[in-house]
């Protein structure tokens, strides 16, 4: 397995990573993709996509580092994703060791995620990666902008 990094305007976002990235975030369009990573990555945001020796796309991790009061400094992962067909592969573990090597690399103290309570199957994996559950996280929908 390989993983690189895709920077915005690279075709194989497209092509290869949202395919996989649906699957977690079934509400995003090529078009909204595109627009929200050119914003994103002007914040930090950094998608790593890993590979099959075959080519093919099987797992997406997209993630960015933060500095705040909380943690210091952080490596937050904004998705992790393994493609259905290929979970339980060593995919997952693979795309968590390599945002840990970035976080490493920068200086972070933590390396920390957020996941849906309806996720149990997720929260089982994280578990085995020996994240721990510690703190609830919070969120207040705003009216759409008019």
């Amino acid at each position: 397995m390989k993983i690189i990094e895709l920077g915005p305007g690279d075709p194989r976002l497209e092509t290869d990573l949202l395919p996989v990235l649906l699957e977690l975030r079934p509400h995003l369009t090529p078009e909204l993709f595109r627009d929200v990573y050119a914003r994103g990555h002007a914040q930090g945001l950094r998608f790593s996509a890993a590979y099959r020796d075959d080519g093919r796309c099987v797992g997406v991790a997209g993630w960015r580092i933060v500095d705040n009061t909380s943690a210091v400094r952080k490596l937050y992962v904004d998705d992790l994703v393994t493609a259905s067909a290929e979970r339980s592969t060593g995919v997952g573990h693979a795309l968590v060791a390599h945002v840990e090597g970035h976080a490493r690399a920068a200086g972070c103290f933590e390396v920390s995620l957020d996941s849906g309570t309806q996720r149990t199957s997720a929260h089982r994996f994280y578990l085995r990666e020996r994240f721990d559950i510690d703190a609830f996280h919070f969120s207040r929908p705003l009216p759409a902008a008019r």
